[in-house]
């Protein structure tokens, strides 16, 4: 993929970068990713892919925007209350960066439709709010060998972990093996909206990261963030013997 003069100057802050550079911004530009979830994370991590030039992305939530979404899904105002989420994200993006392509997917993610969504995407980023969805999401991506990236906020926390599935090495459930006994996510537990910037924004780094080939990246950690103390700690995750996927 050759890089116009007109794409040089708007990555240039990118690319004079020493480990971007212009190979490096091509490999972005020829990226696809696939994104779970058009909320807190969702919403951040678009923003900043789309910024950066990834070529495609896919994007997939069933939802429509409520007013109780605004405090912290920026793409969104109030004129988009009680419009599709995929719909008015792919609008709010277009006007960020109106070269790449977006592909809304206006459905709920099922085992039944998983394989033709995540098909095409190489890079899986998990922005869901549910374990069941999560494991699912984890499982596909086992057994495919795609590259997962998964993040997770609640109440003034978040956690981001990275999965490689093409090398051997544990998954979601060696982490969670089992979903506690009540759900904790912003409907249940309430959310600071910063929380869910950061998180988001941490994602998409490590997205950009997968795609360049960083060394220094997040694969088989986790990530936790805790916004009142400001304070970030990281922790291997090991194989679980007892995982069912046999990680």
């Amino acid at each position: 993929m050759k890089i116009n003069l007109s794409q040089f100057k708007r990555f240039e802050k990118q690319i004079i970068l020493k480990k971007i550079g212009l190979a490096g911004q091509k490999k972005i530009s020829s990226a696809n990713v696939l994104i779970i979830g058009m909320g807190g994370l969702g919403c951040p991590l678009l923003t900043y892919l789309a910024a950066s030039g990834v070529g495609k992305i896919g994007i997939v939530d069933f939802d429509k925007v409520e007013i109780s979404n605004l405090n912290r899904q920026t793409l969104f105002n109030t004129n988009d209350i009680g419009k599709f989420k995929v719909d008015q994200a792919k609008k709010a993006v277009n006007k960020i960066n109106g070269k790449i392509k977006i592909i809304p997917f206006k459905i709920k993610l099922t085992s039944k439709n998983i394989k033709k969504i995540f098909n095409k995407f190489s890079i899986i980023c998990d922005g869901t709010d549910n374990y069941n969805t999560r494991y699912l999401i984890n499982d596909y991506c086992v057994k495919n060998k795609k590259t997962l990236i998964s993040s997770a906020i609640s109440k003034f926390d978040g956690q981001l972990m990275k999965f490689d599935f093409k090398k051997k090495g544990p998954c979601y459930r060696c982490f969670m093996p089992s979903p506690p006994n009540f759900e904790n996510n912003c409907q249940t537990e309430g959310i600071f909206s910063p929380v869910a910037g950061i998180m988001g924004s941490l994602q998409a780094n490590e997205v950009l990261k997968s795609i360049l080939n960083s060394k220094d990246n997040l694969t088989n950690c986790v990530l936790i963030f805790d916004s009142l103390k400001t304070d970030f700690r990281k922790s291997k995750i090991s194989i679980n013997p007892q995982c069912i996927n046999k990680c």
